[in-house]
């Protein structure tokens, strides 16, 4: 036996990290070994790919006995053996690590990759971190001729490792969530006379305790339960999207109590798992409606829900632009610093209803002093003298607002609520923003002066 020969083998012999027992249990953590293809993980294989240019790479767990492979480009292959293997070698390794060429190098030469038809000569892979340390499996790039690589590029390959961490717990997020919502539904269940209670918990824990503090902008919210009723299904959310850009949510799910919580819950962490893998209104409606479609194998009774999603993206000049798709919502109302009145009503149909359906996109810009609303139809729906409320009542009600800032918006509406008729309303979710107005400055001042003069 060769001295490279020899060292390969003490590497095969060594594959095994020393808390393996450990870092199995956290692969089965994350529950996603035999899952099917994910667009997520098989988007970051193609940009792997594409950044280093290269023909093959892959997404892999490193389980007990196998390697799995998540996502694949340019490869079709489900799982190999993990001994002898790189990605059970890679995670070994406390960074990104590269062989530029693997016919020379004394260990990686004798993999049936290198030696095989396969003809394998660059490889280059990140292992996989969770937060508590553990090394799941690995990003990989491959290909058949040698090449260098640089420590900006192993930088960019940690760093899209990172992003499957990332995708990793968002889904783990999901599934928790989701469980969680199982056994309290079991729970409600056994003790009928705590589903009140138990329900308007569950409520609380689908809504944001606290508006977040974006520069530029003003932010105010509202949710009212509907009196003597379990917890409905309205929701709302705002969440970061990077830069200058944040999500706004809203929606309102059919039915109450525990399943309508259960279907908020879905709604709510599919809106956000989609805006990580793309800014575009109209594809997260799209992926939500496919998920509340694909959910409704599993429940006897039909479950929609509508919704509006917005963008919203600060300018340079104080403005903020803003885009939104509907999915059988209430219009979104844009009201003007000069006390006009904008409703935009493009909408696409309510979500569960057809997996296939689409959601245009409707752009508007606010500028300095502009506000935007959004509100359930727990609005619009009651009753006042006696006659539907409605949105054209709404809008010529906002009219007459006194003020355009966020938190008088919600105000506003607050107050119609008290002029509606007896015996109450349904489940209410009112959510605003509005864009700072821009300062007067000393030379504003001294024009409107000048001219008095």
């Amino acid at each position: 036996m060769t001295d490279a020969e020899s060292a390969a083998s003490a590497q095969v012999g060594s594959l095994f990290p020393p808390n393996e027992a450990e870092r199995l249990k956290a692969v089965r953590r994350y529950d996603i070994l035999d899952t099917p293809p994910d667009g997520a993980f098989d988007r970051i294989a193609a940009l792997a790919a594409r950044i280093f240019g290269v023909p093959v790479a892959t997404v892999t767990i490193v389980d007990e006995d196998r390697i799995w492979f998540k996502a694949t480009h340019g490869v079709e292959v489900t799982e190999i053996g993990r001994d002898p293997g790189l990605c059970a070698s890679a995670i070994l390794a406390d960074g990104p690590m590269a062989i530029e060429d693997a016919s020379l190098d004394p260990i990686a030469y004798n993999n049936p990759l290198v030696r095989g038809e396969f003809g394998l000569r660059f490889y280059a892979a990140a292992p996989i971190v969770t937060s508590d340390g553990f090394h799941l499996g690995t990003v990989n790039v491959i290909d058949m001729k040698p090449r260098p690589v640089t420590e900006a590029e192993l930088a960019t390959l940690a760093d899209l490792a990172a992003i499957v961490v990332d995708e990793l717990e968002l889904r783990l997020s999901a599934i928790r969530e989701v469980r969680l919502e199982r056994r309290r539904r079991e729970e409600v269940q056994k003790s009928k006379g705590q589903v009140e209670e138990v329900a308007r918990t569950l409520q609380q824990t689908l809504l944001p305790p606290r508006m977040p503090k974006v520069p530029g902008l003003e932010l105010s919210a509202f949710y009212h339960a509907a009196p003597l009723q379990e917890v409905g299904g309205d929701f709302y959310d705002v969440f970061p999207l990077g830069g200058r850009r944040w999500a706004i949510s809203i929606g309102d799910v059919s039915g109450k109590g525990v399943n309508a919580a259960a279907l908020t819950s879905l709604a709510r962490y599919a809106l956000r798992g989609a805006a990580i893998q793309t800014s575009d209104p109209s594809l997260v409606m799209a992926a939500l409606n496919e998920t509340i479609a694909a959910d409704q194998s599993g429940h006897d009774v039909p479950r929609y829900c509508t919704a509006v999603f917005c963008v919203i993206e600060l300018t340079e000049t104080g403005s903020a632009q803003v885009r939104l798709a509907n999915g059988g919502h209430p219009p979104a109302v844009v009201c003007r610093a000069d006390g006009s009145i904008e409703r935009l009503t493009e909408s696409g149909p309510m979500l569960g209803w057809l997996a296939e359906s689409r959601y245009p996109t409707s752009e508007t810009l606010l500028g300095p002093g502009d506000g935007l609303l959004f509100y359930t139809d727990g609005i619009t729906d009651a009753r006042r003298y006696g006659q539907r409320f409605g949105e054209g009542r709404l809008a010529a009600a906002l009219a007459d607002r006194p003020h355009n800032n966020a938190k008088s918006l919600v105000r506003w509406v607050r107050n119609l609520m008290n002029e509606f008729d007896p015996p109450g309303y349904d489940d209410v979710a009112v959510i605003s923003c509005s864009v700072e107005p821009r300062p007067v400055t000393n030379r504003q001042l001294t024009a409107v002066w000048s001219a008095a003069d």
